[in-house]
């Protein structure tokens, strides 16, 4: 009849819900790994509620979702904050993914296809001409891109969740590496280095080559945390 509200199965009223969630999820993660809220930022429930056109609930669940992924905290009756990573932590991160990386660049030396390998070459020239135009900000995406891509044509299924988990942890330390602009043309030269071993066929010397580009990522993370600690001590007033 015309007026009456139908109740939902509760099945059903379940499937939107998580829908919902998953949706609100994604967009707070993607705004926390492009750099919208820095680590240390305090998310606020209610108005990422009214931002998103949605009710409380299923900004709740998202944070919940968020702490278990490791991309925030949660902290009784202070609320929730986008997490800060210690160096220590991400240069834990770094050595796993160093070899990771290794073992995806042997196994796409023997396996990846000529439409795959033009892919990759592709967002090595993009990346390349956003070095060329200072533009930081699509370089960090690419960069993102590019790795992600290269662990995927891998083909092990495992292996691409515990990456990206790992990587979604590491994304404000790659930030940070690249945000001095004289860095980017070497990150640049890098990858482009991983693509020619990769179309080389030589199995040890793709892994070697992303292998090496991790722990270069590893030892410009652990300077720029020195400098960064070097200019905090700088400028803090005499005790």
């Amino acid at each position: 009849m015309r007026g009456m509200s139908v109740a939902l199965h509760p099945t059903i009223a379940l499937l939107q819900t998580s829908s919902l969630t998953t949706v609100v999820q994604q967009e707070i993660e993607r705004a926390i790994l492009v750099g919208e809220y820095a680590p240390g930022f305090k998310l606020n429930e209610a108005a990422l509620a009214k931002k998103m056109g949605v009710s409380r609930g299923p900004v709740r669940e998202a944070f919940r979702m968020l702490d278990e992924a490791g991309l925030v905290r949660t902290e009784k009756n202070r609320g929730v904050f986008v997490r800060d990573i210690p160096v220590d932590e991400a240069i834990e991160i770094f050595d796993l993914r160093a070899a990771m990386d290794e073992l995806v660049g042997k196994q796409l030396a023997v396996h990846i296809t000529p439409p795959q390998l033009k892919e990759i070459r592709a967002l090595v020239s993009a990346m390349e001409k956003a070095v060329k135009a200072l533009d930081a900000h699509s370089y960090h995406l690419l960069n993102l891109k590019f790795h992600d891509r290269l662990v995927e044509l891998a083909g092990n299924r495992k292996l691409t969740a515990i990456y990206r988990k790992l990587i979604k942890e590491l994304s404000l330390f790659r930030r940070l590496n690249l945000a001095d602009g004289w860095l980017m043309p070497i990150s640049a030269g890098e990858h482009r280095k991983i693509v020619t071993a990769i179309a080389s066929g030589d199995a040890e010397k793709a892994g070697r080559a992303m292998f090496d580009h991790v722990m270069d990522s590893k030892q410009r993370t652990i300077a720029n945390d020195l400098r960064r600690q070097s200019r905090a001590d700088g400028a803090a007033p005499a005790a």
